[in-house]
């Protein structure tokens, strides 16, 4: 008998090796460390970026930058640490394999090459980049990007978006855009225009010229139109610019002010607030038919700050039906209210993650500003940051950051990026004031 168990145990031996051994060799190209963006980190994940290699001489400076981008994408994350090139123990060309011990030895958990090249008699820049697994020794992905030599930036952050797509499992959020309020000039003589900027600070430009009050801009599923409340005719109303063409036009003639608008995820419907004799209420606009359909809203109450669900079925917003300002969530055919908040202080401005695991919010509580972030049904409530003044929080394309802006003593805004774990706090850089960000989805 002791044979025969000694026999079998063997077997079951090799039998778990080679089941270990197929998922090793047949696991998911990407996701392989399995790092949980949910939840807190204390170690940033090292990376090797060789500077990418150039084909021709006149993109030696782009490919430079590029290779700066990347960088400063992964750093911004918190997620990554890029290592050192003094501490490189090998030079790799792109079309060689890697000795892959070398960069082990360096704890290099990812390796990221790229070569760069202007396509001839085209303003087309052609990247090839390939991302090695050091450990396991093979390639987590390789690719060709193709774009219009103006718009480098963007393949910085595409490859940036690979490596994070790589280790979390998640979509990255890079190659993205910020829309926002521009504020400049003084306290008492402040101007105010929609400008756009990438995720990261740079690329800033105007989109509008007005210097009138200008509120809540919010992009469309596809990043070409933006919905904002402007007071250009004395009144605030809600306008819909088509940025390409620059065409502004005014979303439809309501009774009352209307402002605090939002798309619906179809593109073809929108959500805003309208204010009449004491009463604020929530509609929806059909944005073809300019045909309005009240969702919620009582005589005496306000009801505001809309935002849809990422499949469109239900709208978070936020009201003081019973007493003081809490979230509330209802369908979007206006059935089946239901109150989600139940803390102390005042609620405002729910965003729906674009994930729809999370509503984010601020919370105005004993003197302090709070942005923070709680389930559809109101439980897990989270404050992830705090300050005298801040609000407007909006959420990455893959619902793992929100930004937010933050004024100062002198009431200029700056904008803010938390991780919903509540780490990895930083500033965003604008050349000029700036509040209610609104986070575009990835870029087609």
């Amino acid at each position: 008998m002791n044979i025969f168990k000694k026999i079998a145990f063997t077997i079951f031996i090799v039998i778990i090796c080679l089941m270990l051994n197929i998922l090793y060799f047949t696991g998911f190209v990407c996701a392989v460390l399995n790092i949980d963006i949910n939840r807190g980190y204390n170690e940033p994940i090292p990376v090797a970026i060789e500077k990418f290699e150039v084909i021709s001489r006149d993109t030696n400076q782009l490919a430079r930058s590029i290779t700066a981008v990347i960088k400063n994408d992964l750093e911004n994350s918190g997620l990554f640490r890029i290592i050192r090139e003094n501490a490189f123990l090998e030079n790799i060309s792109f079309t060689s394999t890697p000795n892959f011990s070398n960069w082990r030895k360096i704890n290099a958990n990812v390796l990221v090459l790229g070569q760069v090249e202007e396509v001839a008699g085209t303003n087309t820049l052609k990247t090839n980049f390939k991302i090695w697994d050091p450990y396991k020794e093979r390639d987590f992905i390789s690719g060709t990007l193709k774009i219009d030599k103006r718009f480098w930036r963007r393949v910085g952050h595409r490859i940036a978006d690979s490596v994070y797509h790589c280790i979390t499992g998640d979509k990255g959020y890079f190659d993205s855009q910020i829309l926002f309020v521009a504020e400049s000039g003084s306290m008492h003589n402040r101007k105010k225009r929609l400008a756009v900027m990438d995720q990261d600070g740079a690329s800033f430009r105007y989109i509008t010229n007005n210097t009138e009050m200008i509120l809540n801009p919010r992009f469309d599923h596809k990043s070409h139109r933006v919905i904002y409340m402007s007071y250009s005719n004395q009144i605030p109303q809600v306008f819909l610019l088509d940025i390409p063409t620059g065409r502004n036009s005014l979303i439809g003639h309501f009774p009352g002010m209307s402002f605090a608008p939002r798309f619906a995820p179809d593109g073809f419907n929108a959500i805003l607030s309208l204010a009449k004799n004491g009463t604020t209420s929530i509609y929806e606009i059909n944005l073809n038919t300019k045909s309005a359909r009240k969702i919620v809203g009582d005589i005496g109450s306000i009801s505001t700050s809309p935002s849809y669900s990422p499949d469109g079925q239900y709208i978070t917003f936020n009201s003081d039906r019973s007493g003081g300002r809490q979230l509330y969530v209802i369908d979007r055919n206006g059935n089946n209210l239901r109150r989600i908040s139940f803390g102390q202080g005042s609620y405002a401005t729910p965003v729906w993650s674009p994930r729809g695991d999370y509503i984010a919010f601020t919370k105005i509580y004993r003197g302090m500003f709070y942005i923070g972030v709680m389930k559809p049904d109101g439980s897990g409530e989270r404050l992830l940051t705090s300050s005298w003044y801040e609000e407007a929080p909006t959420w990455s394309p893959n619902g793992r950051v929100i930004m937010f802006y933050r004024k100062d003593k002198r009431g200029y805004g700056k904008i803010y990026a938390v991780d919903i774990t509540g780490d990895n706090e930083r500033i965003i850089p604008t050349p000029v004031a700036a509040v209610d960000p609104a986070w575009s989805p990835l870029l087609p």
